[in-house]
């Protein structure tokens, strides 16, 4: 009869047990300063009601703040996959930031979950992008949203103004298509910088253009500064603004000039106000008492609800990823992107979430209500 090796049978059983014990990492990386503050920080506070276990699983977050910068978030995405060794990243929370990040998740193979806005970040569908997911809806889903609002409420014609960036330039090119659809003319396109303190001369051209409404293709604060500027130059036709300044923060700082303004949101916005058979209003609510159970009453923003969105999304994936690799290995790492691609019907924060092959948002209609800003606050618009 041959004998064990005591040793090397303790130490094998060792390890075994160390394997079936690893943490899984989640990486983040988040506008918590500069001009995306407003909603980078609401994502960070919710990183924090995120699970700390899943599966049996211990999870361990990696919070970064990239502060607005694309260089930054680059920087914070390879360093989470060199020194933390992350099974995936949440972030980047804003546009031009999460599609430099895409490369360095596409090459250490880690999936990648952004919570920023643009369809460019997962389409098109590459061997690049199949890496990459996000959880805020597609800029042309909110564009057609305000497109029909527009030609319902008798506007022909539109004025743009966006950032002079990806943010900006992304809103254009899919509000030109659903105004084409809706048979609006866009009769003046102006851009500004998110770090402008003035736009006094783009919002004189915008009103010789003479426009029925106005689209202001901004996120966060930032947003603010051409509404208020049309108001003091005494603009009066109809303003809308996009569902990235779906926050307290734009309402504080847009104050009494921004009354009146119609914008596509997520359903999390006015969950509260959502018919009882609507599919999202539960899950919506949820998140709604959480957070502010936290940092309370009043406090919770769309922003930090994509967060909150990619956190289901990553808790619904990991238990099926651990069925065929341990954290912490490229296996676990494909697995977890697998499993992310084949989500069915996840009722989230923001809508249901079906994901597939070439759909790596899955949102569909159920996941944006038409908003006004009145008295302050916002009001669900049927």
């Amino acid at each position: 009869m041959k004998l064990i090796n005591k040793p090397l049978l303790l130490a094998a059983l060792m390890g075994l047990s160390l394997l079936a014990k690893a943490d899984i990492t989640v990486g983040v990386t988040l506008s918590a300063t500069g001009p995306a503050a407003s909603l980078g920080i609401p994502e960070k506070n919710t990183i924090s009601l995120m699970p700390k276990s899943i599966g049996g699983q211990t999870v361990n977050y990696v919070v970064l703040d990239d502060a607005s910068d694309t260089t930054a978030a680059v920087s914070n995405a390879r360093k989470l996959i060199a020194e933390s060794k992350v099974d995936v990243i949440l972030g980047s929370t804003i546009t031009p930031a999460s599609l430099a990040m895409i490369d360095v998740a596409a090459e250490a193979k880690v999936p990648m979950i952004s919570m920023a806005a643009s369809a460019r970040i997962v389409e098109p569908m590459d061997d690049k992008r199949k890496w990459v997911f996000k959880t805020p809806q597609n800029d042309i889903m909110m564009s057609l949203a305000i497109a029909e609002h527009m030609g319902r409420t008798g506007v022909k014609t539109v004025g743009f103004i966006g950032f002079s960036d990806a943010y900006g330039e992304g809103w254009f090119q899919e509000f030109s298509k659903a105004a084409g659809l809706k048979g609006l003319k866009i009769v003046a396109n102006e851009r500004f910088s998110r770090t402008d303190t003035s736009v006094t001369g783009q919002t004189l051209k915008l009103m010789a253009a003479r426009p029925d409404a106005i689209l202001v293709a901004g996120s966060g604060t930032p947003a603010a500064l051409p509404q208020k500027t049309l108001k003091e130059r005494g603009y009066a036709g109809k303003m809308y603004q996009t569902h990235g300044v779906a926050n307290a923060d734009f309402l504080r700082v847009g104050g009494k000039d921004v009354e009146g303004t119609f914008l596509p949101a997520g359903p999390v916005l006015v969950a509260d106000q959502l018919p009882a058979n609507n599919p999202v209003r539960k899950t919506a609510l949820a998140y709604v008492a959480a957070y502010e159970a936290a940092y309370g009453k009043g406090s919770v923003s769309t922003f930090g609800a994509h967060a909150w969105d990619a956190g289901l999304l990553m808790a619904h994936a990991v238990p099926e990823a651990l069925k065929k690799a341990q954290p912490g290995t490229p296996e676990f790492r494909a697995a977890l992107r697998d499993a992310l691609e084949k989500t069915n019907e996840l009722a989230g924060a923001h809508g249901i979430f079906t994901m597939s092959p070439t759909d790596h948002l899955g949102l569909d209609q159920r996941a944006r209500v038409m908003v006004k800003i009145e008295n302050g606050t916002w009001k669900y618009t049927p």
